[in-house]
């Protein structure tokens, strides 16, 4: 009776992990495209439960994007080994990282309406530095487009940039004098007021203060630093200080980059017709 029992309980194991590895064995394998995972029939694919991200219905795309390395090593968005090999010691430290943007004249296919190398979405020229990643539309923090830096792309979101010169990654921290005005910065929660700011910053001239210009949008320089404050609602509100590496024949960047600070996720609240 014994014996009989225990060939039952071999045999229930054994069909559940026959059904387990059958499933598993249905999921088609992540492939690297452009640093980025995803499935071979094109769904996303999170390494993390090694099963397809969901879509949302409107624009079927993932409810969450991938966390990239923070310094990716193959791929058209990849830095150079010579790069990574630069800034090893740099990428050792926590809350840094290497990445490349490329230009949005060039890559974004949505925007030029032309076959593109790069298949997500906003062509590489787009990088979030809360969630590490270049895909489009999840809190993007930074836009490279015709040689411009800019911030603030969806919505009430918005933010500022000022540049530094060159001055050495290393010496920059939260304290530093120079990024006071953006490390005590408080993002307004009423919408009308969020998009009153967001103006202030995209106007001719920006704002200056304490010898420092700020402007949504700042023209790029090989080996000058810059200082990032980014605000999307409901998504990420941080403060980056990152360098031009150097710049490439196509157009696109390289950028070393330190989060200095990462805040609260901001609240929008809506207003109603009379108070806009």
């Amino acid at each position: 009776m014994k014996s009989l029992f225990s060939v039952l309980l071999l045999a229930v194991v054994f069909s559940f992990l026959g059904r387990a590895v059958f499933a598993q064995g249905d999921l088609p394998s992540p492939v690297d495209d452009g640093g980025v995972l995803r499935m071979e029939q094109g769904s996303p694919y999170d390494e993390r439960w090694g099963r397809p991200l969901p879509l949302t219905p409107d624009t079927a795309r993932p409810l969450s994007p991938y966390r990239e390395a923070r310094a990716l090593k193959k791929g058209i968005l990849a830095p150079s080994s010579g790069d990574r090999m630069a800034f090893a010691e740099f990428l050792r430290r926590r809350h840094t990282g290497l990445i490349r943007l490329l230009p949005r004249e060039v890559y974004d296919s949505q925007t030029n309406h032309t076959k593109s190398p790069v298949s997500i979405r906003g062509g590489g020229a787009y990088y979030s530095f809360a969630m590490l990643t270049h895909f489009y539309g999840y809190g993007s923090d930074l836009e490279l487009s015709r040689d411009w830096f800019s911030v603030g792309f969806a919505g009430a979101d918005y933010g500022m940039l000022t540049m530094l010169g060159d001055v050495p990654l290393d010496q920059i921290s939260e304290r530093d004098p120079r990024a006071q005005f953006l490390a005590n910065y408080r993002p307004p929660a009423p919408e009308h007021l969020a998009r009153a700011e967001a103006r202030r910053f995209m106007l001719r001239g920006g704002v200056t203060f304490d010898g420092l210009n700020y402007q949504s949008r700042q023209p790029v320089f090989e080996h000058w630093t810059y200082l990032l404050r980014s605000i999307s609602y409901r998504n990420s509100d941080v403060l980056v200080a990152f360098r031009v590496v150097r710049k490439d024949n196509d157009g696109s960047v390289i950028i070393a980059w330190k989060l200095l600070k990462q805040y609260p996720t901001p609240e929008l609240t809506q207003t109603t017709s009379r108070s806009k």
